[in-house]
C-alpha cells in the first residue's frame, strides 16, 4: 500500500500576504521558472493555482539567502516568531510608527523589508508593558502561538478546554458568524498553567 501525504497548498494571494510580495513579482518568477527553479503548481483551488507550501518556502528561502541579506536583519515574519507576536500586531505597530517610534527598515530587497533585529528588539522592549496585555489575537493566531494544529484550536470556541480564557471581544461577522479575539496575555497564562 502506498502512503499518500497531504501537503498544505497555498495560492498566490496567500503567498503575497504571508511573504509581503507583490503579484507582479510572483507572476514574473513563475514565468521565469525554467531559469530560476520556481516550483511547479501542485493543483488548483477554484480558478487559482496552488503550490506546496513547504516546497515554495524552501525555494524562496534559498533565493533570499542568495540575495545576500546582511547578517543581523530580520523580516516581519521572523520578528513575529522571535517575539511571539501575530503578523497583525506587527502591521499595527508599523502603521503607528509616527506615534510609537517604530524603527525604519534597515534593508529592502524587492518589496521585502528587513529590520535590524537588535535595534527592533530594543525598541519593542521599551514599549509600555500594557501593549502586550492589550494585544488581541484571533483564535487561529492564539493556536499558532501555542503551537496547536488548526483542527485542534477551531473546536476551542464551542468546546473550550479547562482553563481556556473567555474572549476579550466578540465581533459579529456576516452570516451569523462571530470572530472571537483573545488577550495574548490570557493565552500565555493558559499555556503556563498547562505546562
Amino acid at each position: 500500500m502506498v502512503e499518500t501525504r497531504h501537503m498544505a497548498s497555498v495560492t498566490r494571494a496567500e503567498i503575497m500576504s504571508r511573504y509581503g510580495l507583490g503579484r507582479s513579482t510572483l507572476e514574473k518568477w513563475f514565468r521565469e521558472r525554467a531559469a530560476n527553479g520556481h516550483p511547479e503548481p501542485d493543483g488548483r483551488r477554484g480558478q487559482q493555482l496552488t503550490w506546496d507550501s513547504d516546497a515554495w518556502h524552501a525555494w524562496y528561502s534559498s533565493r533570499e539567502t542568495q540575495a545576500s541579506v546582511p547578517a543581523g536583519l530580520a523580516t516581519r515574519d521572523q520578528l513575529a516568531e522571535a517575539h511571539g507576536l501575530s503578523r497583525h500586531a506587527l502591521k499595527e505597530l508599523w502603521a503607528a510608527r509616527a506615534a510609537n517610534g517604530h524603527p525604519e527598515p534597515a534593508h529592502r530587497h524587492g518589496k521585502a523589508l528587513y529590520w535590524n533585529a537588535g535595534e527592533w528588539t530594543t525598541w519593542y522592549r521599551s514599549l509600555p508593558a500594557a501593549r502586550e496585555e492589550k494585544e488581541l489575537l484571533t483564535l487561529a493566531e492564539a493556536g499558532r502561538l501555542l503551537g496547536l494544529a488548526p483542527s485542534t484550536v477551531t473546536v476551542y470556541a464551542s468546546r473550550p478546554p479547562k482553563g481556556w480564557p473567555a474572549p476579550a471581544e466578540e465581533l459579529p461577522l456576516g452570516g451569523g458568524r462571530v470572530r472571537r479575539l483573545y488577550r495574548r496575555s490570557d493565552v500565555l497564562a493558559y499555556a503556563a498553567q498547562k505546562g
